[in-house]
C-alpha cells in the first residue's frame, strides 16, 4: 500500500513538472500587428517619365525597400529615410515592392506604364 502512494505521488509530480517545462509562454518578441500601419504608395500605377513615387506610413520611420521584377529577381534595393523614392532607372512593367519598417515587412505591387 505504501508503494502505491509513493508511485502516485511520483507520477503526479512528474505530470506537473512536465506541464511547467513545456508550457508555452504568452510573451513574444513578434509584433502583434503584422502589417505596416497606413502604408501608402502613390501614384500607382505610375506614368512613365515620372521619376518618383511616394511611400508613407503612420510612423514614417526609416524603411528598407527592395524591388523585384515579375521573375522574382531583385532589381533595386535602398534605404528610404524620406518618403520620396527615385524609380527613374526602372523600365515599364510590373514590380513587387518589399517594404520593411520597424521589423515588419509588407509586399505591394507597383505598375509603371
Amino acid at each position: 500500500m505504501k508503494k502505491n502512494y509513493i508511485l502516485i505521488t511520483f507520477l503526479t509530480l512528474c505530470f506537473f513538472v512536465t506541464q511547467l517545462g513545456f508550457a508555452q509562454s504568452s510573451y513574444s518578441n513578434a509584433p502583434i500587428n503584422d502589417k505596416i500601419e497606413k502604408l501608402s504608395i502613390y501614384p500607382n500605377p505610375v506614368a512613365s517619365g515620372k521619376p518618383y513615387i511616394y511611400i508613407t506610413s503612420k510612423k514614417n520611420l526609416t524603411k528598407s525597400i527592395e524591388i523585384y521584377n515579375v521573375l522574382g529577381k531583385k532589381v533595386y534595393q535602398t534605404i528610404l529615410t524620406s518618403k520620396e523614392l527615385n524609380i527613374s532607372k526602372l523600365n515599364s512593367g510590373v514590380y513587387m515592392l518589399k517594404i520593411t519598417e520597424d521589423n515588419i515587412a509588407e509586399t505591394r505591387k507597383l505598375i509603371i506604364k
